[in-house]
């Protein structure tokens, strides 16, 4: 049986919870008619197909000894289709994926690809040095190296 905390949220015992994650939807309990579904876009929400938003590329970011690095897959991406950038220690990187000509297309089937531009803008975790940095672009993985500002291991300060 479901139970409302303080805010009225809604809240699953176990048993709902397992039925939930098994796709037993007797065990759950009936939504109220006049609430939307909790994942149910908003009435007002339209979606706009002339809207052009840049997709965002996945990064991983991690450290060595002395370096961080910064690593994209960015495969099908021309060099001089590039634009990477640091400023105020947040690392920026833009580009466009082109699909080519399909010339002739009538109609897709299945359209899974992003095509066009792409930008992430990451703040760096430690400091840099600005003028260490080296971008590679290779077998479509772009790999940005940054060499790091040493900081002191434990500084006391004095407390007046």
């Amino acid at each position: 049986m479901a139970r409302r905390n303080r805010d009225d949220d809604l809240l699953l015992e176990e048993d709902e919870l397992t039925a939930a994650f098994l796709g037993d939807e007797a065990a759950l309990p009936a939504e109220q008619p006049n609430e939307p579904a909790a994942n149910a876009p908003a009435a007002d929400d339209e979606w706009d197909e002339d809207e052009t938003v840049p997709g965002q590329l996945a990064v991983d970011v991690y450290e060595t000894r002395e370096k961080l690095v910064v690593k994209a897959r960015t495969a099908g991406v021309n060099k001089n289709d590039l634009d990477v950038s640091i400023s105020d220690n947040q690392l920026t990187v833009r580009g466009t994926l082109s699909s080519g000509t399909e010339d002739g297309v009538e109609n897709y089937f299945l359209q899974e690809c992003y095509w066009g531009e792409f930008s992430r803008t990451i703040a760096l975790p430690v400091p840099v040095k600005e003028e260490e940095i080296e971008a590679v672009l290779k077998d479509g993985v772009l790999t940005i190296s940054f060499g790091k500002v040493q900081q002191d291991t434990v500084k006391k300060i004095q407390v007046l």
